[in-house]
């Protein structure tokens, strides 16, 4: 009796079996028959390889949902909570798929797959970066996949930063894949912006100084020339043809007045004193002084591992222990390069400096400085202000 049981199930689930491949079939014949009718007068129906192919992969898929595996139904209809979700280049439908189910996108990765193949989209979906939530269904995630969308990231760049801290920045932001590739794109230059060609025979290629200080907006995983030239277009932008035309005439060059408005952008804290400390300096330079800025030794300190930071403080004795052609104290003149990149406002104030006698500037302590003409005052500002700092 049980033997016959067994057996009369065994039967039942083969009549079902052929009837779902039935109803599949029948379901198959007819979606190829509505998108030919869809298609009339222009295309008359056509049975090919690939609609065969794609009613086969729609039948797997019904017999799928009757094995609990709906493909029409999201991972979950009430979570609305986007995801990012990367296509890195070369990922498979099958590796997209997986990676979709461990990110709690979909509940199949295989289905995924499936579904993939039932829409003929194995070769649409694009890399990039997407926003991605588990009340999508399998299909809709598909359908965004072939967008090629990137997800914008906004990111602000502050005054004064040295190129390693903005790389950082932009890996942090998922704008670059990775530091280095930014800062090995800085260092190499390039030749297709005319304003950074301005500069000493023997000089560095690197950009910095020229990567413009600014709010921006940026596809996730860009190309780091992208991202430079994005930064160079808006430098151009800020400091027109003209004024570069009124630098010139004045007898300095550009790259003079960039490496200028680094120290000045280091060095400032209050904006209405840019034009004051780029004078202190200019004077410096006419008369022969050594510039003796603190910023240009910690430049040439780099990043302190300890600490985790770069701009550490300069210690007294450093300005003569810390050997390098950056430093101010040692070497006469500007730096080699600039030493950050400047904000508009110190690029403005050393494009024109404020004319005072002034050789000297002492910190106060609350940000701003207490200027003087002599040595002589320099100390007495000293005496008074003592434990700021001078310059």
């Amino acid at each position: 009796m049980n033997n016959a049981l067994r057996l009369l199930l065994r039967l039942v689930t083969v009549v079902v079996g052929i009837a779902v491949v039935v109803v599949g079939l029948a379901g198959g014949a007819y979606y190829m028959w509505r998108e030919a009718e869809g298609r009339a007068p222009k295309v008359g129906f056509q049975i090919t390889t690939d609609k065969l192919e794609r009613a086969g992969w729609g039948l797997y898929l019904k017999y799928l949902q009757t094995r609990g595996k709906d493909y029409t139904v999201a991972m979950n209809a009430d979570d609305e909570t986007e995801k990012t979700f990367v296509v890195e280049l070369g990922d498979s439908p099958g590796q997209v798929g997986y990676n979709l189910e461990q990110q709690g996108l979909i509940t199949d990765g295989e289905v995924f797959r499936r579904v993939v193949q039932y829409l003929g989209a194995e070769k649409d979906i694009q890399m990039g970066v997407y926003a991605l939530s588990p009340n999508m269904t399998m299909e809709e995630i598909v359908m965004h996949l072939q967008r090629g969308r990137l997800l914008p990231r906004v990111v602000t760049i502050p005054e004064g930063w040295r190129a390693e801290e903005i790389g950082a920045l932009l890996e942090q932001e998922g704008v670059v894949v990775s530091a280095a590739e930014f800062l090995q794109a800085v260092h190499d230059g390039r030749n297709d912006f005319g304003f950074v060609l301005d500069r000493p025979a023997g000089a560095s290629t690197s950009l910095e100084g020229f990567l413009f200080p600014d709010t921006y907006q940026f596809d996730q995983r860009s190309d780091p020339d992208e991202v430079i030239a994005a930064m160079l277009r808006n430098w151009g932008n800020q400091v027109p043809e003209s004024v570069r035309n009124s630098i010139t005439e004045s007898g300095r060059t550009l790259y003079e007045v960039v490496t200028l408005a680094s120290i000045v952008e280091r060095e400032a804290v209050a904006s209405v004193e840019r034009p004051l400390i780029a004078g202190v300096y200019a004077n410096r330079l006419r008369t022969g002084m050594y510039l003796q800025s603190d910023p240009t030794v910690q430049y040439a300190k780099g990043y302190d591992a300890t600490l985790g930071k770069w701009w550490n403080p300069m210690l007294q004795e450093e300005a003569i222990t810390v050997v390098s052609p950056y430093n101010t104290f040692l070497n006469p003149g500007l730096p080699p390069s600039p030493i950050c990149n400047p904000g508009l406002a110190s690029l403005m104030a050393a494009i024109e400096p404020a004319e005072s006698d002034y050789l000297f500037f002492y910190h106060k302590g609350d940000g701003t400085h207490a200027f003087a003409v002599t040595y002589e005052e320099h100390l007495r500002n000293e005496e008074l202000y003592g434990g700021g700092g001078s310059e």
